[in-house]
């Protein structure tokens, strides 16, 4: 229970981070370039219901534009509330692996100084694809009897339990793979070192959870996380496999 305890701080750990020197670009410039692509989706969106306006609703059909505008806010609003976050993560996943090199840099001082050149890069995409490969065939193989006890009377009642339990150790392999991934640590030896620290990783990826419900906080849940993460493993998990 205390190492259950201590991930799920852990997962809160980030948020000291995130504005740290070195760190802050690779958490703000992800939400800029999200902030800059909702405005300007916005910005013509209002600009097609001007001209529609404009050249549509004259005389005694101008009234509607009173309608129109409150109308346009609220569904922009709504918009960005929803899908504000999942357009922020696609954006943000190419930078998630610079974000955690940086975090480790700025927690231990050591600055990576590695081959970064075409060779390497190449060789870390087909590590990080067989990983990502490895990482889906392990959810699949698990997800499927799991969704089928939701069908199952009598047992159906522990479905959700068991699900949230799953998806809390899916969150903590999947944001310890961008530190462990800067080590070329591939997905079968960052399990096997999840599970040695299992109730760790369990209370890491469930308060990961936690964050990713929260209205508003879910907007930078994924560079809080990657902090996080990077934090476990530089302070607990990389230090227990050396």
């Amino acid at each position: 229970m205390s190492d259950l305890l201590t991930g799920f701080k852990y997962a809160l750990s980030g948020f000291g981070l995130l504005l740290k020197p070195g760190i802050r670009l690779f958490v703000l410039l992800p939400m800029l370039i999200n902030a800059l692509l909702f405005t300007a989706v916005i910005t013509y969106g209002a600009s097609l219901l001007g001209d529609f306006i404009n050249s549509s609703l004259t005389g005694w059909l101008e009234w509607l534009q009173w309608l129109l505008w409150p109308l346009f806010v609220i569904i922009a609003l709504t918009v960005v509330f929803f899908c504000f976050s999942i357009i922020g993560n696609l954006i943000a996943a190419p930078f998630n692996g610079f974000l955690a090199e940086r975090v480790e840099t700025y927690l231990t001082g050591v600055t990576s100084d590695g081959d970064e050149g075409p060779g390497m890069i190449i060789q870390q995409m087909k590590d990080a694809l067989i990983s990502e490969f490895h990482k889906f065939l392990y959810f699949i193989v698990r997800a499927i009897p799991l969704i089928a006890l939701f069908f199952i009377p009598f047992i159906n009642f522990a479905a959700p339990f068991l699900w949230v339990i799953f998806g809390g150790w899916m969150l903590a392999l999947e944001y310890l793979d961008f530190p462990m991934g800067n080590h070329n640590i591939l997905f079968p030896e960052l399990r096997a070192r999840a599970r040695s620290n299992r109730p760790l990783s369990y209370g890491f990826g469930l308060g990961v959870m936690v964050l990713t419900l929260l209205p508003v906080i879910n907007f930078i849940a994924i560079p809080v996380a990657v902090c996080s993460a990077t934090k476990l493993w530089v302070e607990k998990i990389k230090q227990e496999g050396e």
